[in-house]
């Protein structure tokens, strides 16, 4: 676009202007380095434009604001911010289309508080969009042609469009590149968080265990997390937990809460005594209104009993020799929410049963109607796996959930203690 001022004639440059532009798009095209890239360029754009100074505007990601990114001439402005629709650099951005100003004096959108501010004497502006696709990033600023007359013409609208389009082209490209090299780092990032994640899960040991654990993420990282530790006096400690919210936060909280239970479950000897140390530890630390909710508890395999205490989990569920169900809810809030506060502690002879933990995400997902699993439906998942050995449950109800079309958003996490062999 050319103010009513605007005038002149195309004259012919094609060589020249041929020549300036391969090196200028090679340059571009092989370096992704694009801040350098502008730096070499702004000063050729000056130099063959014949201008007094130039500069290069980007546009926020959120659009809020124009940037000055690189400049030459008499005045350095980078850094300047302008609003997206201020001053004729703001008209080329919001129209996404080229602008000659021959006398900035009779345009009223020029923004004379620039020149204010940095002593500069602006009198003609030419402005291209950098545009790609369609999507503009900002502009190419060339100030007071260094002619008898001052002024740009059509020739140099043009020129400057192309070399504005070859710009964009390099600044949208460096832009995607720096997208995967950021997507590589979170993904290998997430992948270590992972790895550490699973070191901080129980190994199955060769010699039969009574209790068994699995552990089904919904992402990279998990916020539910299972444990399981032989004691020196024969009695063996689990939990099964799960932190509110979901990826890297509850993955932190996630491993810190684990290792808390698992250092301190080796002096502890009641489960509701080690719940309220490690609930007041979170308390005095945790940030962010996060939670976990836990079942641990202690096997004794000289008496046959589990003392076991839950806080602000889902009801575990006690399965009897005869397949009859008992839920064991919860009498406490989950951990990290009220400071010093008690657990209770429920004693339970197994005496043939057994005792079924698991997340949410099991008993929350979903058949392809969108009818939830819910308890009833985990209650019918055991009892078609309860007459495998313990150690293949686990596997089967997840194989069993897989084939019923069952999809969840949120981590599954199963766990069983059983003395059956």
């Amino acid at each position: 676009m050319i103010d009513d001022d605007a005038a002149g004639l195309l004259d012919a440059r094609p060589d020249r202007a041929a020549v300036f532009l391969a090196k200028l798009t090679h340059e571009f095209a092989s370096s992704l380095h694009i801040d350098e890239t502008l730096r070499h360029a702004i000063d050729r754009f000056m130099a063959y434009l014949n201008a007094e100074a130039a500069s290069i505007f980007l546009l926020e990601e959120d659009g809020q604001a124009l940037v000055c990114r690189e400049c030459a001439g008499p005045v350095d402005i980078r850094g300047l911010r302008l609003a997206p629709d201020q001053g004729i650099v703001g008209q080329t951005v919001q129209h996404n289309e080229p602008k000659i100003v021959r006398d900035v004096s009779k345009n009223p959108s020029f923004a004379a508080m620039v020149d204010a501010d940095t002593g500069f004497a602006t009198r003609s502006i030419l402005c291209a969009p950098l545009s790609v696709r369609g999507q503009c990033l900002g502009a190419l600023e060339l100030l007071n042609k260094r002619t008898a007359d001052g002024l740009f013409d059509l020739n140099d609208m043009q020129l400057a469009t192309t070399v504005a389009s070859a710009a964009a082209l390099a600044i949208h490209n460096a832009r995607m590149a720096l997208e995967l090299v950021e997507q590589e780092r979170v993904r290998k990032e997430l992948e270590l968080a992972r790895q550490i994640q699973e070191s901080l899960l129980p190994v199955a040991g060769a010699a039969p265990s009574p209790v068994h654990g699995l552990n089904l993420p919904a992402r990279e990282v998990s916020g539910d997390f299972y444990d399981y530790l032989h004691l020196g006096d024969g009695r063996v400690y689990f939990s099964l937990a799960d932190v509110s919210g979901k990826g890297m936060n509850a993955a932190l909280l996630m491993a810190k809460t684990t290792s808390l239970l698992r250092c301190l479950a080796k002096q502890a000897h009641d489960p509701g005594l080690l719940l309220a140390r490690v609930n007041d530890e979170l308390c005095e630390t945790s940030s962010m209104g996060m939670f976990v909710t836990i079942i641990a508890g202690y096997f004794d395999p000289a008496s046959g009993c589990v003392e076991m205490a839950n806080a602000g989990h889902q009801p575990a569920l006690l399965r009897r020799a005869a397949g009859v169900y008992a839920e064991l809810a919860a009498e406490a809030p989950p951990l990290g929410v009220l400071a010093g506060i008690e657990f209770p502690v429920s004693r339970l002879p197994l005496d043939g049963a057994a005792i079924y933990l698991y997340t949410d995400g099991l008993s929350e997902s979903a058949d392809d109607s969108g009818a939830a699993l819910e308890t009833a439906g985990v209650v019918q998942m055991i009892e078609s796996s309860a007459g495998l050995p313990p150690a293949e449950r686990l596997t089967s109800i997840v194989e069993n959930w897989r084939q019923g079309g069952f999809t969840t958003h949120d981590d599954i996490t199963l766990m069983l203690v059983d003395l059956a062999r």
